[in-house]
């Protein structure tokens, strides 16, 4: 993994949302459930800079097709910047989340294979401890609720071969809806009861 430089320093919720049952298999390395995987991650900057630039409590979403394994790569996907920040701030989100700065965000751009389109929309992220909600109008929308122990404590995932967000444990979800309108790219899906996971990231390159 690349070592920090100063680049950017970013904290704050990330959701995914994907096909599979609950729990999606990629995060223990094996294969999606359906053999491909369409899923969507979602980034909440609650704190955070780029290059200076403050990117605090914008948002950033990536909404992929996984044609095999997760540790494969070869993703494809359609890239969303909130559209609250000025130019200057999207463009630093955009810098960062392709890896074009480096850090654990390069490793993880580094398993799309191509990127079909990059947006800019409104997006509304509000999601704690597995529970809360995602919308991008007209294109996507998730819900979610954390699966419990028998004493109320989220179920979490720690120690997984794969995450997108290391260091950091998972909230384990169950998603109630699922939905996506991206008919250009045949991403048009509406899912009920599938996986969901969530969990607070501090990343720094």
């Amino acid at each position: 993994m690349t070592t920090a430089t100063g680049t950017y320093a970013l904290e704050g919720q990330l959701l995914e949302v994907c096909n599979c049952g609950t729990l999606c298999p990629c995060w223990i390395g094996e294969d999606p459930d359906n053999g491909t995987c369409d899923s969507f991650l979602a980034y909440h900057v609650e704190r955070g800079q780029i290059k200076g630039v403050d990117v605090s409590g914008l948002n950033w979403v990536a909404v992929v097709h996984i044609p095999g394994n997760v540790l494969q790569g070869n993703f494809q996907g359609v890239f969303f910047v909130d559209a609250r920040g000025t130019p200057e701030q999207r463009e630093a989100l955009r810098a960062a989340f392709r890896g074009e700065l480096g850090g654990p965000l390069a490793d993880l751009a580094k398993l799309v294979g191509q990127e079909l389109a990059m947006r800019v929309a409104p997006i509304e992220c509000e999601v704690v401890e597995g529970r809360g909600v995602l919308r991008i109008p007209d294109v996507l929308e998730a819900q979610m609720e954390p699966y419990k122990s028998p004493t109320g404590e989220t179920t979490k995932l720690v120690d997984s071969i794969f995450s997108t967000i290391p260091g950091s444990p998972a909230y384990v979800s169950k998603a109630s809806l699922n939905r996506a309108s991206i008919p250009e790219f045949n991403m048009v899906w509406e899912y009920h009861g599938l996986n969901a996971i969530q969990g607070v990231f501090r990343i720094e390159a």
